[in-house]
């Protein structure tokens, strides 16, 4: 792979470890200074709505301007919030009303940086080797969201919370220098100016491509009806009769899983049918959650939860090179966008539909109901979008891929 690839990857890597010992150090601040679930809970509000927002309407920026200049920008603002939050934990202002505040600040430039980093990478790599990249960028989001959170806790007890955020600005340094490396990265072929009609323009599109509007639905039908993070610590404690020790197996199993299924991820790249190997994932993700759900052992259910996690990243794989293959340039940084809302809004769906269902039912049921609920949706887009059944990689990668005349219509629409 390209220099300037391998460059981004391990800065992207570093950065998102920084990201998620802040993830851990800003809600516990937030519960040290208040001793209130409600107010973490709204600390969670506060980046939901900015990366929805955000990631939809900044999405266009990515569209209309210098991607590279456009990271730059947002590296170094979201430097200088870590910066930020590191000196008000110095200088002890116990104000949860600037954390609140610094935490938007934060959501909105991750927003707007997501969007144009994810259009940098076909622009470095050849079309053949975007399954290997999105294998890459799964394992350092795995691994982040599996070390980066072992690295806060043991930093904010031994160094203070202020040494965690300040580490966190400094990943961002690292991979702000492999971006300040990169070439100018313009649209291909000129970009509209920000704003809504752009974005109008860019779910036109994936309403028209109808390979594009398949592989976000079946990442929401995985996610929305499926994602079953809400009911662990009740399992934990009803289930397996476990404490923190048990609810934290449950929660890096699936992360586990992942990293395992990336490490082995070579075949990735030799899969012609990716669209029916993502319905496939989809649809063992389903099979895996109702093992789990069934399941009264613990050792079997974090095996089902190892399970999901690695379907869960074949099918991000997947999904993300049909993307990036498919997807004009000048088009690129808005179905990023829309990818990117689609995959921080469809977790969090999923955890309110399984807790309303435990709720009225029970966390088994709701964990149950969620996988069945999976593969049913998975069969019904399988026959619904026989574009994505056709895909073939090959014929995609040399410019013959079936429904390229729609997509044509669809950026002319």
């Amino acid at each position: 792979m390209s220099p300037e690839y391998r460059r981004l990857w391990v800065g992207q890597s570093l950065s998102a470890i920084g990201s998620q010992m802040t993830a851990v150090a800003l809600p516990f601040q937030v519960y040290a200074l208040t001793h209130s679930t409600l107010a973490v809970g709204a600390l969670g509000l506060t980046t939901f709505v900015p990366l929805v927002v955000m990631g939809v309407l900044g999405s266009t920026l990515a569209d209309a301007f210098d991607r590279r200049r456009l990271v730059l920008i947002t590296s170094s603002g979201l430097s200088v919030v870590a910066l930020l939050l590191a000196a008000q934990a110095v200088l002890d202002l116990r104000n949860v009303a600037l954390l609140y505040t610094l935490s938007v600040l934060h959501s909105c430039l991750f927003a707007l940086d997501q969007p144009a980093r994810r259009a940098f990478i076909p622009r470095l790599l050849p079309a053949e080797h975007l399954p290997a990249a999105g294998a890459l960028s799964q394992l350092s989001f795995q691994a982040s969201m599996t070390v980066g959170p072992l690295v806060a806790g043991v930093v904010i007890a031994t160094a203070g919370l202020e040494t965690a955020y300040v580490l966190d600005a400094v990943t961002f340094l690292v991979g702000l220098y492999a971006v300040l490396r990169l070439r100018a990265m313009t649209p291909e072929g000129g970009g509209p100016g920000p704003g809504v009609a752009a974005v109008v323009d860019g779910v036109r599109f994936a309403r028209r491509h109808p390979l594009i509007a398949a592989v976000f639905l079946v990442d929401l039908n995985a996610m929305v009806l499926g994602a079953p993070r809400a009911l662990f610590p009740a399992l934990a404690e009803t289930r397996f009769d476990g404490g923190s020790q048990t609810l934290g197996l449950l929660y890096a199993a699936p992360a586990v899983g992942g990293i395992l299924a990336s490490v082995f991820s070579g075949w990735l790249g030799h899969t012609r049918r990716q669209g029916r190997a993502m319905m496939a994932a989809g649809a063992l993700w389903g099979l895996a959650l109702i093992g789990f759900g069934l399941s009264t052992a613990l050792w079997l259910a974090l095996l089902m939860l190892m399970a999901a996690g690695a379907c869960d990243v074949v099918s991000d794989v997947f999904r993300t090179t049909v993307l990036q293959v498919s997807t004009p340039d000048q088009l690129r940084g808005r179905l990023s966008g829309l990818d990117f809302v689609v995959s921080a809004a469809g977790p969090r769906l999923g955890e309110l539909r399984s807790g309303a269902v435990a709720q009225f039912t029970s966390p088994v049921t709701g964990v149950v109901s969620g996988g069945v609920s999976c593969v049913v949706g998975a069969v019904i887009l399988a026959c619904a979008f026989p574009a994505l059944r056709r895909y073939d990689a090959r014929s995609a990668t040399t410019g013959k891929a079936t429904g390229e005349k729609e997509n044509e219509a669809a950026v002319q629409g």
